[in-house]
């Protein structure tokens, strides 16, 4: 898969949208793809990783959230959902699964309910290892300070304010990818 393409098509415009975009991507696949090479054990697909954690983000810009330059009209939790969307039309269904499963640290029916999010009813949680490393490898990575990585103790702070269930997940997976 050329997801080079995919990404021009979108953002086809050298712009800020776009610098934030592919630094922070890049970030994660970074992330993701040490996190293989430190658990060979784990099997994981490294090209999938690259791809997905490159392409994870591609709905932000039908998002508002001008902080980051996204002047779109949709809710900024909605990118996951929205950039699967985007990929499932392109033909990457499994990329897709990445997109709308990347938020938070997964966020599940009872949490849509509960904090009544602008999303369809459903279970939008990382199932696969590489769903999950790739996740676990965004927390790391804002898209307001491109050129630094939380550490473990600051990602999970900044998940505390969306509930006890990602933490759950996040601290899991602290045990698991370290």
């Amino acid at each position: 898969m050329d997801y080079q393409h995919i990404i021009d098509k979108y953002y086809p415009e050298d712009n800020q949208l776009r610098h934030i975009l592919l630094t922070h991507s890049n970030s994660v696949a970074q992330k993701a793809l040490a996190i293989a090479n430190a658990h060979p054990e784990m099997k994981l697909d490294t090209t999938f990783l690259c791809e997905a954690a490159m392409l994870h983000d591609i709905g932000v810009f039908l998002c508002d959230a001008p902080g980051i330059e996204c002047h779109g009209t949709e809710p900024y939790i909605r990118h996951g959902v929205l950039g699967a969307e985007l990929l499932r039309r392109e033909g990457y269904p499994r990329h897709a699964r990445v997109c709308e499963r990347h938020t938070g640290a997964g966020i599940s029916l009872s949490e849509i309910r509960s904090q009544h999010l602008p999303l369809e009813e459903r279970d939008y949680l990382p199932e696969t290892l590489e769903e999950k490393v790739i996740c676990y490898a965004d927390k790391f990575f804002s898209k307001t300070k491109l050129d630094r990585e939380k550490t473990p103790e600051q990602a999970l702070k900044s998940l505390q304010k969306f509930g006890q269930e990602g933490v759950k997940r996040f601290t899991e997976w602290i045990e698991m990818f370290g």
